[in-house]
């Protein structure tokens, strides 16, 4: 089920509010929380009920290994459950997400034949299971509880953040529904969150989906492309990245919202980083707090001396790069993150005005990091977005052929939008050879909007600082409506892919 669908906006959530909070209010809490729980895993199998069943043996396998746990009294017996618990969940995960591509390449490069499965990818595994390693680990280290089974399911299935995020850790939702003071009906939570669900469902389907029709064309048709298309598309798919995901967070955080339960803030305006190891401390939050957590620092983090810490900070990103997705295109581009921010750690060139406590030997002034921190971003995303590493290989070159053909008129013109009707058949009434020169004035015009916005503050901070009535209350209303009308252009989010 999407959060950009009628069956959500005007039936499921309308339902798990209701239920959720009469049972809370009849003092019901044990089944207000199995009925949370019943509505998530509905939510879920929506999108298939097959998926229903691999969720659900995560969640039973998991589970049983925290049980298991309250036996273990000595070291070696939690290493042992430890090992027992990554081996289930990164199986799991291998195999539903890289078995095809693993063997793909083992018979391309020792020319055997492994017959591929074709698996279906089930809807946000990557993120489920990194959410019930980070409970395993911790639970290995005695710093978590076990938790009874239906508390254990609401804290994995909690639907506005099961299939993209954030990744939550137990220690900052478990005390929330275990609050009591959290079950009844809050009026100021309640309005923030339907605020912040209707501007990041803006980002969404005002601008990312409409991002999205050049990009998609020019991404499926790069022979084609010459310099100039190539640059406002991958331009253009920077920004609907930006706010397909970043919409994304803000509709989970306000969704968190309607129930009293704060999610953590996963993106923060990372394009105004002004370095890219600052733009990966904005962007993703939850996934690089995770890698930090789990994979830098039990692998020395930055204890071990300069060298090899550079080493765990490449690994870090270049396994986030595989975490994406099982393609060489992700790994590439993780890679690319990893060696960018390396490059930071060696303080070569500082950033006037950055967090960064190091001294640099050079200093370039704020706006330049920032330029070539977004410039560097848009270029690696020629990888992230790419079909395979031949068609990122043909965008560069086409980047930078430096040569005209006219194509970018083909490019403008997908953004054929009802909001672009009138205009359109007015244009056609009256000069017809001036339509394509309006549909790259629309182009660029929306490629303005974008930056504008986001050098703006962020949905979070508008929230926060507004009064929720008068002008701000209008303009939530006009937006939410303009929504509804739209979802007739409805599409699924980017990251629900990995």
């Amino acid at each position: 089920m999407l959060f950009n669908s009628y069956i959500f906006i005007f039936i499921f959530l309308p339902l798990v509010l209701a239920g959720w909070y009469f049972l809370n209010s009849r003092g019901f809490y044990q089944t207000a929380t199995c009925f949370l729980a019943a509505m998530s895993l509905w939510f879920y199998g929506y999108f298939n009920p097959y998926y229903l069943g691999i969720i659900l043996v995560s969640i039973l396998g998991n589970y049983l290994l925290s049980f298991l746990l309250r036996f273990s009294r000595t070291k070696l017996s939690d290493r042992i459950f430890l090992l027992a618990g990554l081996a289930f969940n990164l199986g799991f995960l291998f195999y539903f997400k890289y078995y095809d591509f693993f063997f793909e390449n083992i018979n391309t490069v020792f020319h055997t034949n492994v017959a591929m499965h074709n698996i279906l990818l089930p809807l946000g595994i990557s993120f489920f299971t990194f959410q019930q390693v980070s409970f395993i680990v911790d639970r290995c280290q005695h710093k978590a509880e076990h938790y009874p089974f239906i508390d254990y399911v609401t804290f994995v299935t909690f639907f506005p953040q099961l299939v993209a995020g954030p990744i939550v850790l137990y220690k900052e939702m478990m005390p929330q529904f275990a609050d009591k003071h959290l079950r009844s009906f809050n009026r100021e939570n309640f309005a923030k969150g339907i605020a912040l669900f209707t501007l990041g469902l803006s980002k969404k389907v005002l601008l990312a989906d409409v991002l999205a029709l050049p990009v998609n064309y020019g991404f499926t048709n790069t022979a084609f492309l010459d310099s100039p298309s190539t640059l406002l598309v991958i331009l253009a798919y920077t920004f609907e990245i930006y706010f397909d995901f970043s919409g994304y967070s803000d509709m989970a955080m306000g969704l968190g919202l309607l129930f009293n339960i704060k999610l953590p803030v996963n993106f923060n305006s990372p394009y105004k980083a002004c370095t890219v190891k600052e733009l990966w401390q904005r962007w993703h939050i939850t996934l690089s707090r995770f890698f930090i957590q789990y994979v830098y620092i039990p692998l020395g983090g930055s204890r071990k001396g300069k060298v090899r810490t550079l080493i765990n900070t490449f690994l870090v990103f270049f396994l986030s790069g595989l975490w994406h997705g099982a393609n060489w295109t992700y790994v590439a581009w993780g890679s690319m993150q990893g060696l960018l921010v390396v490059f930071d750690n060696l303080h070569l060139i500082g950033v006037r005005g950055s967090n960064e406590k190091e001294k640099a030997r050079f200093y370039i002034p704020k706006w330049l990091g920032v330029f070539f921190t977004f410039t560097f971003f848009n270029l690696s995303l020629f990888f992230f977005r790419s079909d395979s590493m031949t068609n990122a290989f043909t965008m560069f070159r086409n980047l930078f052929s430096f040569r005209s053909t006219g194509y970018l008129t083909k490019i403008a013109a997908q953004l054929d939008i009802p909001e672009f009707y009138l205009i359109k058949q007015a244009i056609n009434l009256f000069q017809p050879s001036l339509l394509n020169t309006a549909y790259l004035i629309l182009f660029v015009l929306l490629l303005v909007i974008s930056a504008v916005l986001i050098s703006r503050k962020n949905a979070l901070q508008l929230v926060e600082e507004k009064s929720l009535t008068g002008k701000f209350s209008l303009v939530i209303v006009v937006l939410f409506c303009w929504c509804i009308i739209s979802f007739s252009q409805v599409s699924t989010f980017i990251y629900f892919n990995f």
